[in-house]
């Protein structure tokens, strides 16, 4: 259904060094980046363009942007989000969603990577010994810094720094000229070998599910759709909230079925249990 044939990667920031590979191995396209594609119109990490929509709505219209401009039927984009993570308080995530889509076959193939591992960060530097630390925080220089005068202002902005010379000169000069300066991590995915490591698991996510068929129609895709809970308490019998089965459909022909325990577990601990440990 694929060898052989040309593979867009919706990218201007370099992404095509981890996700090229695991394609062109794994279905035996022939990936390339179209010249002068600009992403940044659906929205950038420090806020010169907002994004005005979900991350599954961005990465869609991407890929889908790309492919008409380029004349292109096979197509490829990521989309990350960073923040809080949802389920694990006061730590950062990286929220990773990268898309496949098939015009010649009508097939949309969707894949996530929720990670912990991350070095999103940003605060207030009021001093050079501030500044190292943050630097050192972040790695730098293998990841990139951007200061400006304050969050979220786009006044005075300093993208992709990556050099220790550069990174005191322009801290000097906007507490020189604005008073204030602010720090932060460059999540651009060429300036971030963190992220690019995450992109990479995700686009490894993406390329199982495609090679994974409907058992009724042989159809790609064939993935997991929704979960049930109810995973039994060892000592009460009860249903706990943990995940008890996975359900796989076939967008194409509707198949679906049912895998219990996909965790390898058939019952849970009972600090997990709302009878046991209430």
């Amino acid at each position: 259904m694929f060898k052989d044939r040309k593979l867009l990667i919706a990218t201007k920031h370099q992404k095509e060094q981890v996700i090229a590979p695991i394609f062109e191995k794994g279905l035996g396209v022939h990936c390339f980046v179209p010249e002068n594609y600009d992403s940044d119109i659906f929205g950038t990490f420090s806020g010169e363009v907002e994004r005005k929509n979900t991350a599954v709505e961005t990465v869609r219209a991407k890929c889908l942007a790309a492919m008409e401009e380029f004349d292109c039927d096979l197509g490829i984009a990521s989309e990350g989000s960073f923040g809080s993570h949802p389920s694990i308080f006061f730590a950062q995530a990286d929220d990773e969603f990268i898309i496949f889509i098939d015009k010649k076959n009508d097939l949309e193939i969707i894949a996530r990577e929720l990670s912990l591992e991350t070095n999103f960060y940003g605060e207030n530097i009021s001093s050079k010994e501030m500044l190292l630390d943050f630097a050192n925080r972040i790695r730098f220089p293998s990841h990139a810094i951007i200061l400006r005068c304050k969050p979220d202002d786009l006044t005075a902005i300093s993208k992709g720094i990556t050099i220790m010379s550069q990174l005191e000169d322009t801290f000097q000069h906007l507490m020189n000229v604005y008073g204030s300066v602010y720090a932060e991590t460059d999540m651009r995915a060429q300036y971030n070998p963190t992220r690019m490591d995450v992109i990479k698991v995700a686009a490894q996510k993406l390329l199982e599910t495609i090679k994974t068929e409907c058992p009724s129609c042989k159809t790609p895709g064939f993935s997991v759709t929704d979960m049930k809970q109810g995973l039994p308490c060892s000592w009460c019998s009860a249903p706990t909230r943990s995940t008890l089965s996975f359900i796989y459909s076939c967008k194409k022909c509707s198949f679906s079925s049912e895998k219990m325990y996909p965790h390898q577990k058939i019952t849970e601990e009972p600090g997990f249990c709302d009878f046991c440990n209430p």
